[in-house]
């Protein structure tokens, strides 16, 4: 009989220092309660990249053949060094003498806002800033009252003033816009060509510009904006 107690004490014994380890691992590490490897946590779906068009620059919009500068024959009484706007074929010729001329694709005035006369080259600026004259204000009263130069101006990288007038040979940054009735009345050359023209042209330089009634296979129009 005493055999027997002490084998259940025994037992006993055993079993509570069971339950103590087992209480003091459960503790430690609670998934050691279950006889099986836990589930894996899903994973976040991560979206997928987005494609994107790729940006096309104003830059590099091709200039039709007809519109890039070039030397050409042209007859004229002008002296050399003087500018003739060719208005109904949105040109510009530089005058070098002996029949040629640099030619060069324009866009000019849209219908209403083209002129004719002599004028000449008062001022020049590099990467000039824009301050609209009063009377595109008033007819445009949204524009800004002033912007700095550079390549988002719409003056472009290079200005020559025209005496007497509001009227300038600037650059633009839209050059899609060459060959067409586009502006207010001034004449914009690419920035490529403008820079070109610039550095032939003087202070006093004599600025020719034709009527719009001459409509010698006058070009096709184009989109229209306010510079």
């Amino acid at each position: 009989m005493f055999q027997a107690i002490r084998t259940l004490r025994s037992g006993l014994a055993l079993a509570a220092a069971a339950g103590t380890l087992f209480a003091t691992s459960a503790a430690a590490n609670p998934l050691a309660l279950f006889p099986f490897a836990p589930l894996p946590l899903p994973q976040m779906q991560q979206p997928a990249p987005q494609l994107q068009a790729p940006e096309v620059s104003e830059d590099a919009v091709e200039t039709p053949a007809r519109f890039k500068r070039q030397i050409v024959n042209y007859a004229t009484n002008e002296a050399p060094g003087t500018i003739v706007i060719d208005t109904p074929n949105t040109y510009l010729y530089f005058v070098l003498g002996n029949g040629k001329a640099v030619r060069y694709g324009i866009g000019v005035g849209r219908e209403g806002f083209t002129w004719s006369g002599v004028k000449s080259v008062e001022r020049k600026a590099e990467w000039p800033d824009w301050v609209p004259p009063a009377e595109m204000l008033e007819r445009q009263p949204y524009l800004p009252r002033f912007m700095a130069g550079g390549p988002g101006n719409p003056l472009g990288a290079r200005a020559m003033y025209l005496s007497g007038s509001v009227y300038r040979i600037h650059g633009t940054n839209q050059p899609s816009t060459i060959g067409g009735r586009v502006s207010s009345g001034c004449i914009r050359m690419t920035n490529d060509d403008v820079t070109d023209l610039y550095e032939r042209v003087k202070l006093g330089t004599k600025v020719v510009v034709l009527p719009m009634t001459d409509r010698r296979a006058a070009a096709p129009g184009r989109m229209a904006s306010i510079y």
